[in-house]
């Protein structure tokens, strides 16, 4: 009998020039707590190209090459598992797991939710990374309520897009930072002011801010702390990882200790200003999926996608992404 086979996009070695190369490998078979998902489409992250090139990362992702990159999907569930209750066959799922630029991938129940009913796959494969990532750092970590006001940088990004609209579902006043071409997109997602970042310093117009949520890192994270009240918040996604996320990871004690050496001029920044700084990885979630499955479906937020590329452009779809000027999330349309 023939093993099955699929096709996936394999990272082969880490560094500068990693490529992402599509290769037909072996079809991913399922454990008892797990579901194998026929993946539609799935969507593009920078954290995808960060891992493949090394560095830093593989304090954190160090994926035994060859790997198949990504991370979002939306699909179809074509296996369950002896112990999975909570989904079927059938059921069309959304979720978050390394190897999702595959034709098929497994996933526990952990990993996946079900699908916003009234969405395409490549709407879905937008969400899972960039709503985990507002939710966990908006809601968890800077537990921003009504009134507040807070900061998210690059509004018009892929993160951006969505975490205006959830901070506005939140009750919270939004700043944003983007480009004059992109001032009515961030409006329209509810953003409250608006600052041209090749035009006007953030820290130079905006004061008093309960929190901030750092998408840039640089010379942007630490400006951040200028604009903050006491006791203020700053949250990064692209900023330096410290012992506190190395904690949270479970990582061994030499590398917290590593990183509580890398990031002590930004903790002892956020003390001359009073203010706390917490950088995080995002954690999957399927009660945090299935509320935000909620708030799609309400209609209180919605997708924001600029481009969507064929599976076997996914190299171009990953060096558009490093580019810096998506609009919204770049997706990849795997099965039809």
């Amino acid at each position: 009998m023939a093993k099955r086979k699929m096709r996936a996009i394999i990272n082969k070695k880490y560094g500068k020039h990693a490529k992402a190369e599509l290769k037909e490998i072996k079809r991913p078979k399922i454990k008892d707590n797990q579901v194998l998902i026929k993946v539609h489409a799935a969507s593009v992250n920078p954290v995808d190209y960060k891992i493949a090139q090394g560095g830093v990362m593989r304090l954190f992702f160090n994926y035994k090459t060859p790997y198949v990159m990504g991370h979002d999907f939306a699909g179809e569930i074509v296996e369950v598992g002896k112990h999975v209750s909570a989904f079927q066959i059938g059921d069309n799922v959304y979720g978050l797991k390394p190897g999702a630029f595959a034709e098929y991938i497994t996933a526990t129940q952990n990993q996946i939710a079900a699908m916003p009913h009234h969405l395409s796959y490549e709407e879905a494969a937008s969400l899972p990374m960039i709503g985990l990532t507002s939710y966990q750092a908006l809601n968890d970590v800077m537990h921003l309520t009504k009134d507040q006001k807070v900061l998210i940088q690059a509004g018009s990004g892929g993160v951006g897009t969505f975490a205006i609209q959830l901070a506005k579902v939140l009750g919270a006043y939004v700043a944003t930072t983007t480009s004059s071409k992109n001032h009515e997109l961030v409006k329209s997602l509810g953003a409250d002011h608006i600052i041209d970042y090749r035009h006007q310093n953030f820290a130079d117009s905006l004061t008093h801010y309960d929190g901030v949520f750092d998408t840039l890192g640089g010379e942007n994270l630490f400006s951040a702390f200028k604009i903050l009240k006491p006791l203020g918040k700053v949250v990064s996604i692209n900023g330096i990882p410290d012992a506190q996320t190395a904690k949270d990871l479970k990582l061994p004690l030499w590398k917290r200790l590593l990183l509580k050496f890398a990031s002590r001029k930004i903790h002892r920044t956020a003390r001359q200003y009073h203010a706390s700084y917490r950088f995080i990885f995002t954690q999957d979630s399927r009660l945090q999926l299935n509320k935000i499955r909620q708030l799609i479906e309400s209609g209180k937020i919605k997708p924001v996608i600029d481009l969507t590329f064929d599976f076997e452009e996914t190299d171009q779809a990953l060096a558009y992404l490093q580019q810096g000027h998506a609009t919204g999330k770049v997706v990849i349309r795997i099965t039809r």
